[in-house]
């Protein structure tokens, strides 16, 4: 029996654990004392965020001049249909105000021109490199994050130090160490679907066809699970702490109740789909303002509802590539290079935009379309694997690529 992804169905009653025997899983449970721990935050935005029209580079008029009808306008005044001017060059996209606080408070920071080494354009192989770490390599069997895991082994570690809050286990944890996917903390590890009989007498079952490659471990199991079924009365959203309504709320939610309940949580994995706009992309309102509206709000919660243990957690944004600079004849940008990625955190050198901007000029531009890339994603994430949580095996998370702190784009105080 394959130890490390059991199934066992019966009558529409399944319970699946991950890489995990489910004495783990009881280890999470009591958990209680592992206060403190420092947790990195994975938000994946499928489908190619346009950075341009995210981080604005309002005060350059080649932005302008390339985009007749989708920039944003220079700030000005109160406008709300305006850039939201973070430093005199660069801006929030409106629908971003609810970060402007946390840009101000120095929690918040940007990384632009940032990406993938890699020249493809295709969604499935870009969003593969990026999870797997290894750009331009499609034999590679595991995820980065997974890699972290067994570079920084931790004897002990919970069932759920590695969760991602998606139906199905993310390409970036994928591996032999230990990793979780749930879509719900509050249902993790039973399915019913034929009646609560049978949910109660699924456990005797369940103990029975495990006793032997589990070595009776089931009803310790139920008991873990149970405990963290009731996480909502343990570590409930903050009062006053409104997540929107969407995919990324719920989960950036539950990933809080996570770490406030100390159940040993150290990376955790959200995405949100949606951001490749081909045709009548928008400006100030249209379809990527409303993407970029439910990200803004769901990170304003996140933060708001974790309080002071924001001073554990880092957060941060990753996007297969970029758009194209210049708009296309459909009011939308097509596929691109470089693109932007949001940083959040207690830890986080915020309120700049860090990175070195290439600039707009046509003989700056990647393939004279895209913006370039002069951050390599890998630097990003190697510095806050290594600053934030502490990974002394960088060489392995990230193979064939050099690391060390003069590539860090300097994203943590």
């Amino acid at each position: 029996m394959n130890r490390r992804r059991l199934f066992l169905k019966s009558s529409g009653l399944a319970l699946v654990t991950f890489g995990a025997a489910p004495r783990l899983l009881l280890q999470a449970a009591y958990a209680t004392e592992r206060v403190g721990r420092r947790a990195l935050v994975v938000v994946f935005q499928r489908g190619a965020n346009d950075g341009l029209n995210t981080v604005i580079p309002w005060d350059d008029g080649r932005y302008h001049a390339a985009r007749k009808t989708i920039a944003l306008p220079a700030p000005r005044g109160s406008a709300t249909d305006r850039a939201l001017d973070l430093d005199g060059f660069f801006g929030f996209h409106p629908a971003l105000a609810p970060l402007v606080p946390l840009w101000k408070e120095a929690t918040l920071a940007a990384v632009h021109a940032v990406g993938s080494p890699d020249p493809t354009r295709s969604h499935f192989d870009a969003q593969d490199y990026m999870e797997s770490g290894t750009p331009g390599r499609k034999s590679t069997d595991d995820g980065w994050m997974n890699r972290h895991l067994k570079a920084r082994p931790d004897p002990a570690a919970t069932a759920l130090r590695a969760v991602s809050l998606t139906p199905t286990l993310p390409r970036a944890l994928q591996g032999t160490a230990a990793a979780v996917a749930m879509t719900d903390v509050r249902r993790f590890g039973l399915r019913p679907g034929s009646g609560s009989a049978i949910a109660r007498g699924f456990e005797g079952m369940y103990g029975a066809a495990v006793q032997d490659s589990l070595h009776g471990t089931s009803q310790a199991a139920f008991e873990a699970m149970g405990i963290v079924q009731r996480l909502e009365r343990s570590a409930p959203t903050a009062p006053g702490v409104r997540y929107p309504r969407g995919a990324l709320g719920p989960q950036l939610r539950q990933i809080a109740q996570l770490v406030k309940a100390d159940v040993g949580l150290e990376l955790a994995f959200a995405e949100t789909g949606n951001w490749d706009h081909h045709a009548a992309q928008g400006g100030a309102t249209g379809q990527q303002a409303n993407r970029l509206r439910e990200l803004g709000r769901a990170l304003a919660a996140f933060r708001q509802d974790l309080g002071p243990r924001l001073d554990d957690v880092v957060l941060v944004t990753l996007t297969e590539f970029g758009r194209t600079v210049r708009e296309n004849g459909n009011r939308g940008t097509d596929h691109g290079h470089g693109s932007v990625s949001l940083v959040m955190g207690g830890p986080v050198a915020g309120g700049k935009v860090h990175g070195r901007w290439p600039g707009l000029r046509p003989s700056e531009l990647y393939q004279e379309r895209d913006l370039a890339v002069t951050t390599d994603f890998r630097d990003l994430l190697a510095e806050l694997l290594s600053r934030h949580l502490g990974c002394p095996g960088l060489e392995t998370v990230f193979p064939d690529h050099e690391t060390g702190s003069a590539r860090y784009p300097g994203v943590l105080a």
